[in-house]
């Protein structure tokens, strides 16, 4: 029994880990994470998609929440925006844009009616363009956002007007206000829907046509602006 030798293992053979172990754990939980990270695209109403949406103004970058991390599947997100000053920035810009449809007492906080017309221009804007219509939306209200105003300044029953810088944010709350201030006078005891409406308004505005309500009045309060610097 003394005489025996110890076993020893061989030099140069790495033992192999067993299958199922840690390492195999590890690997599955990768697999889990990338497949969560790279979920099904969020798109507008499951068809308009905000990967490509190009904002050409870079001056108002920050106030049109149009990328890819403001997605959503409904323009209809419950947020709190009014708590806070600028928290409406980040508010999805097409969802803004139902909120300025619910106006005049008779449609305040109709905001699935107001959805359900943004749903069917967007449909409209697609037939006659052929684009992305929150593409078109982007240029609408990029173009229609007056750069200058007149403010009244003086006191004492002295009073004049000067003309002043409007501010990025203003821009954009002020495009879509003219917007969807010419599209509802437009649909007023007309045949045509506030959808149809809607539509056409935006693409006049997107193309920079004088024939858009919004572009009307945005080139009158510039000029006014430009007469009394």
């Amino acid at each position: 029994m003394a005489d025996e030798e110890p076993i020893v293992a061989d030099e140069g053979v790495e033992e192999e880990p067993l299958e199922g172990g840690e390492e195999g754990l590890v690997a599955e939980e990768e697999d889990d994470y990338v497949a969560a990270e790279s979920g099904p695209e969020i798109k507008l109403f499951g068809k308009w998609s905000f990967d490509d949406i190009e904002i050409r103004d870079i001056s108002l970058e920050d106030y049109i929440a149009s990328k890819t991390d403001h997605a959503v599947y409904l323009p209809h997100t419950a947020g709190r925006y009014q708590m806070k000053r600028f928290r409406k920035a980040s508010c999805p810009i097409v969802e803004r844009l139902a909120c300025c449809l619910m106006r005049k007492g008779r449609n305040n906080g109709k905001k699935m009616m107001a959805v359900r017309i943004i749903q069917h221009t967007m449909e409209i804007i697609h037939l006659l363009t052929d684009k992305n219509p929150i593409q078109i939306v982007v240029d609408a209200i990029i173009n229609s956002g007056p750069r200058e105003d007149s403010t009244r300044v003086g006191g004492a029953g002295v009073v004049r007007r000067q003309a002043v810088d409007m501010s990025p944010f203003r821009r954009v709350n002020y495009a879509l206000f003219l917007i969807a201030t010419g599209a509802r006078e437009a649909s007023f005891r007309n045949l045509k829907t506030m959808a149809e409406c809607l539509a056409e308004e935006l693409i006049n505005a997107a193309r920079g046509s004088s024939n858009s309500y919004a572009i009307k009045k945005k080139d009158e309060i510039e000029r006014v602006a430009k007469s009394n610097r």
